[in-house]
């Protein structure tokens, strides 16, 4: 990915979060490994526990404490409604900006 991909992606990583979360409950590492089989093959870890603090912060999700074979017990992430109607919000911006987007595309050509 390149230096303007990184930056684009910062900007609506938040949402593919929650995008991620809406499919299901999930730690930081299923998160990751999920996104990352979907094309997002350089996310790094760090960057997705981050953004997993934050909207703990911003109570879009709940989360559990779940104990693990391996290590210490591990917080699952469970999408709440305020973290719903986040989704939904950042699904209606994305389109929104991808249509203007589009607008100026076709105009370029």
């Amino acid at each position: 990915m390149g230096k303007q991909d990184s930056e684009m992606l910062k900007g609506v990583l938040e949402g593919v979060v929650l995008a991620a979360l809406a499919r299901r409950p999930a730690y930081g590492y299923e998160i990751t490994a999920d996104l990352r089989e979907r094309g997002f093959a350089d996310l790094a870890e760090g960057t997705i526990y981050a953004i997993l603090v934050r909207i703990e912060q911003r109570a879009l999700v709940d989360v559990e404490k779940v104990a693990s074979e391996k290590g210490p017990p591990r917080k699952v992430f469970t999408l709440n409604d305020d973290g719903r109607a986040q989704l939904a919000e950042f699904w209606t911006t994305w389109g929104t900006l991808a249509d203007r987007l589009e607008a100026l595309r076709e105009k370029g050509q």
